[in-house]
């Protein structure tokens, strides 16, 4: 086999469910049948391809009209191709290395180096030798550390070689920065600490650095054993900023952009469009006549829930970087840290948008005497008293002669504050101000409790509410397309807006159609394939969606359908006034709790530690977010008053009826 068609052709076994099985299904065939264990091959390449079709036999991968002599003959097989191989790689030695494996092509460089590895090939030549012949060979040094054995056996030399170019630093990164890596990363144990942050040192600073690598190194967390340091952080930080820069001279990109404004002469309270003109600008035109009718405080917080669209209909927050969000694009392409929150162009629209309405409301209530922190106020001090008899909250606004400086830290005081006092209102029924004063935990966001038991359903490990939900709602679930006439941005969509019935899916997608009625999904409703139950499609939809369902906005028969999916151990429910989501976005922009690359707000305004000279507008654009998350909290809290003042009612008003 030594032309490049027959290369080719070379049997590789990648896994049970790879589409290629099918591929090598007939390659594999003809092997076995010609396999004499009494002439082994001597090339290195037969050998590896035999490992590998020893592979396929092992799993049963092989014709399916092989009859039942036909298969005992097969997998009689496997036991001698695992001898044959074993014996040839257990003969490799400093003499004949170069003989034996000097061929190999790089579709094989990884299972040559585990057979080697496996069949004790590196106690038998030295470093020098087997070095020399893998390079020779083609083998790469991010393929070397791939290989646990290797490493092991040849420590002190592939030390030597990491450390030989900067550019190597990028497997240090790999290794403990990155996240999602394809092939794990095993450094030599002599690589010290000071080793691995001078070799980064060196990678921050040379000419062929990757962008995406600096940006990692950047938002590392402090951690002696990768290297990384404060003083490396800020290096790369500087070496982003002069990359980025450098970027953008040469490459002017595409205009892109939100605008927000307001019109005096447009009757609906807010129009949606994209302008594609020049670039693709998104504008929200809201009018001025909606807003003048709506300068009640109780409006002005409305207006951030239901115009602005803070919240969804059932409350739950629009800010996060749900995992839904993100497009095939993003969640293939691109690298993200092992400590970094991943955001997409949906995150980032959403972002940029609602600091923009903001802003414009910010300056509208200006214009009308309003300050928006003295409506927060408002809400603690007033509107909860009034409303839910909750007394002794207190919300202080800032002084509006305070620079932005002390008004961002006011502000995350105060948004610490108002959570302490939820707390203990949660755990007494009561707030007691002398208790609250005496009170100085630390504010766990994703731990700040709710009055209601069992506020958000979230999904369990379970295989098969994991399935549902990518048939569903996956962009790329098989059932999203089924021809140029049926077709959908997923499947859901595809049902909603088609008559499709059953016959129309192919054959490949009637299993997985099947295990969707099976599971109570979908239905056939006389020729048509549909969702067998509204509501239980609403609660799957927000679970992909935005990770969690609020429990007490759904109605009667909507809980039972809960209820029902807790029983099959689809779901579960929990208890606090953020969903997770919701709870790792707080602590994205003010802590380092579970992100190395947020912005870390509340710590460097609190603790005192932003940078000198930073500037009046970077201070406003920290308040600009601190009053979202404050608005984010006040919307949250509100929901949680008032779905339990609800329950009591439906409660009381239960209890009347049977009496």
């Amino acid at each position: 086999m030594s032309n490049e068609d027959d290369n080719m052709r070379r049997v590789r076994f990648f896994s049970v469910d790879d589409l290629s099985v099918g591929w090598y299904i007939k390659r594999v065939a003809e092997l076995v049948e010609q396999f004499d264990p009494e002439h082994a091959p001597t090339d290195v390449m037969d050998i590896l391809e035999l490992h590998n079709v020893q592979q396929f036999l092992e799993y049963d991968l092989i014709p399916r009209e092989y009859t039942e002599s036909q298969r005992a003959v097969a997998s009689s097989r496997i036991g001698q191709i695992r001898s044959i191989v074993a014996r040839f790689f257990s003969s490799v030695n400093n003499a004949n290395c170069a003989a034996l494996i000097g061929g190999v092509g790089h579709e094989y460089h990884t299972v040559l180096l585990e057979l080697l590895g496996r069949n004790k090939a590196f106690e038998c030549c030295d470093a020098t030798t087997m070095l020399q012949v893998l390079d020779q060979a083609g083998v790469h040094l991010g393929e070397l550390l791939a290989c646990k054995r290797l490493v092991e056996a040849y420590d002190a030399e592939v030390r030597d070689l990491l450390l030989a170019a900067p550019k190597n630093a990028e497997y240090v990164v790999r290794k403990y920065l990155q996240r999602d890596v394809r092939d794990e990363v095993y450094l030599p144990r002599s690589l010290t600490q000071e080793d691995a942050g001078a070799l980064l040192v060196r990678y921050v600073d040379s000419a062929d650095a990757n962008l995406n690598y600096i940006r990692l190194i950047e938002s590392a967390p402090v951690k002696a054993d990768t290297g990384i340091d404060a003083k490396l952080k800020l290096r790369a930080k500087r070496r982003n900023v002069e990359m980025t820069e450098s970027f953008f001279e040469s490459n002017p990109g595409l205009k892109t952009g939100i605008e927000v404004k307001l019109s005096d002469i447009q009757d609906e309270p807010v129009i949606f469009e994209i302008d594609e003109s020049d670039g693709i600008i998104t504008r929200f035109t809201y009018s001025s006549r909606w807003l003048d009718e709506t300068l009640d405080n109780p409006s002005f917080l409305n207006n951030f829930q239901h115009l602005f669209e803070f919240a969804d209909r059932q409350v739950l927050l629009t800010f996060p970087a749900y995992r839904a969000q993100l497009g095939v694009f993003e969640r293939i392409i691109g690298v993200n840290g092992r400590t970094h929150y991943q955001v997409g162009a949906g995150f980032h629209a959403v972002d940029t948008s609602s600091r923009l309405q903001i802003l414009l409301y910010r300056h509208y209530l200006e214009r009308k005497g309003k300050d928006l922190e003295e409506v927060i106020s408002w809400f603690f001090e007033n509107y909860l008293v009034n409303e839910f008899h909750a007394h002794n909250f207190s919300f202080r606004p800032s002084s509006r002669s305070a620079s932005y400086l002390e008004r961002v830290r006011h502000l995350f005081s105060e948004m610490e504050s108002v959570v302490a006092q939820f707390s203990l209102w949660v755990e007494n029924g009561e707030l007691d101000p002398e208790l609250l004063a005496i009170t100085s935990d630390q504010v766990r966001y994703k731990q700040v409790p709710s009055l209601l038991p069992g506020k958000y359903v979230y999904s369990t490990q379970c295989p098969d509410i994991a399935g549902i939900l990518d048939a569903l709602f996956s962009d790329q679930s098989p059932l999203a397309y089924v021809s140029d006439e049926f077709t959908g941005d997923n499947a859901a969509e595809l049902l909603l807006k088609n008559e499709v019935s059953y016959d129309d899916y192919h054959e490949h997608q009637r299993p997985a159609i099947d295990r969707l009625f099976a599971l109570g999904i979908l239905k056939d409703a006389g020729g048509r394939v549909q969702i067998a139950n509204a509501e239980q499609f609403l609660i799957l939809e927000s679970l992909f969606l935005t990770e969690a369902c609020s429990y007490y906005h759904l109605s009667a028969y909507g809980r039972s359908e809960v209820e029902a999916m807790v029983q099959r151990g689809w779901v579960e429910r929990r208890t606090s006034l953020l969903t997770d989501a919701e709870g790792r976005y707080f602590n994205y922009f003010l802590n380092k709790v579970d992100f190395s690359n947020g912005p870390e707000l509340r710590n460097k305004y609190l603790h005192g530690s932003q940078a000198n000279g930073e500037g009046e507008e970077r201070h406003f654009h920290a308040h600009i977010i601190a009053l979202r998350l404050m608005i984010a909290l006040v919307i949250k809290l509100n929901d949680d008053f008032c779905l339990l003042a609800q329950e009591q009612s439906n409660s009381a008003a239960t209890k009347k009826l049977s009496e």
